[in-house]
């Protein structure tokens, strides 16, 4: 049943993902940390106060989602990745637990927010994933800002791209190309060992209405093949939400994700085998995944309120707030 005001048993939370991977403690000057985490911080506050203020779960995850889609530090949005043709290609979805409602975009390189794409599809109700130029003409007729390609562009990026290329290994996740950069001298120590950062952003969020709600966006792999699509904008791979379980947002080598139907694999577990949020979390990032090979991690909330925000790689870019209380951020574990 739909709740229609405020649940007085429900504590609000939101919960959000900079992305996983591999981070060298070594390598990360104290000013590198507080900046990533002041931008969580930031976030939070911002989507917190949806949430106190009476907001809905989808409100809350998709303003977090556009913060971060905004500040270059990620890999969405402003400061995304380039494809091997220089090119930028963005993704993302978001789902509500009420109904499951859903929309997804795919391979966009002109709307300014893809979440608010995303969530244009799941308002309009006809289709739940569009791609390409049809996406971005129904971003048009919904009034979004639209941009530039360039927009999404930034140098530390580019030079990713090119480092990439120099080492011929193919297509490699989020700043791989900085930690390249950097071993050769050509630029400062990164702050992550950069070989296992998987660039994706995400929220999950518990309404006062007893309502869930996931959100997640990308830029997608530095010199990925052109038209190549992760788990982030697919339903059930990389972001889930069922008030009758959990919501789930999720970060990591996106094949993976699909071929175990990650997100939607936790509130199946929780669902069909009465598991917990934390089991069922648990289970899938640190079981399931690594049966495939998947390395990554994933933010969860429940419809308690329980929050569950595990990864299989050294480190996440993760935190959480309820209204009221100050926010929590990490990176490490």
């Amino acid at each position: 049943m739909t709740a229609t005001s405020p649940l007085p048993d429900v504590r609000p939370v939101i919960a959000i993902h900079g992305g996983a991977g591999t981070l060298s403690r070594a390598a990360i000057s104290g000013q590198q940390v507080e900046d990533y985490q002041q931008a969580l911080r930031d976030i939070l506050h911002a989507a917190s106060a949806v949430l106190a203020r009476g907001g809905s779960a989808v409100d809350a995850v998709c303003l977090a989602v556009r913060m971060l889609e905004d500040c270059p530090l990620f890999n969405a949005g402003h400061g995304a990745v380039f494809t091997a043709d220089e090119t930028h290609e963005l993704d993302a979805a978001v789902m509500e637990g009420t109904g499951l409602a859903a929309g997804a975009v795919a391979g966009v390189s002109r709307i300014r927010h893809p979440i608010d794409a995303a969530r244009a599809v799941m308002r309009h109700g006809q289709h739940v994933l569009m791609a390409g130029a049809g996406a971005e003409a129904m971003a048009r007729e919904a009034g979004l800002s639209m941009v530039e390609p360039d927009h999404f562009s930034t140098d530390a990026r580019r030079q990713q791209l090119r480092a990439a290329r120099a080492r011929q290994a193919g297509a490699v996740l989020d700043h791989d190309g900085a930690a390249a950069m950097g071993a050769s001298g050509t630029l400062p120590a990164p702050p992550l060992a950069e070989d296992s950062k998987m660039g994706t952003v995400g929220a999950v969020a518990l309404d006062a209405w007893g309502h869930l709600a996931a959100a997640t966006s990308t830029g997608g792999m530095t010199n990925k093949r052109p038209g190549r699509v992760g788990d982030s904008p697919l339903i059930g791979a990389g972001t889930y939400a069922d008030d009758r379980s959990a919501a789930v947002s999720c970060t990591g080598h996106g094949e993976a994700f699909i071929r175990v139907a990650a997100a939607h694999d936790v509130c199946a577990r929780m669902a069909y085998g009465g598991a917990s949020l934390q089991a069922a979390a648990e289970a899938v990032v640190h079981r399931a995944l690594p049966a495939v090979g998947g390395t990554g991690g994933l933010i969860a909330v429940d419809r308690l309120g329980n929050v569950c925000l595990p990864f299989n790689t050294e480190g996440m870019y993760r935190g959480l707030a309820r209204p009221g209380s100050a926010p929590e951020t990490f990176i490490f574990r």
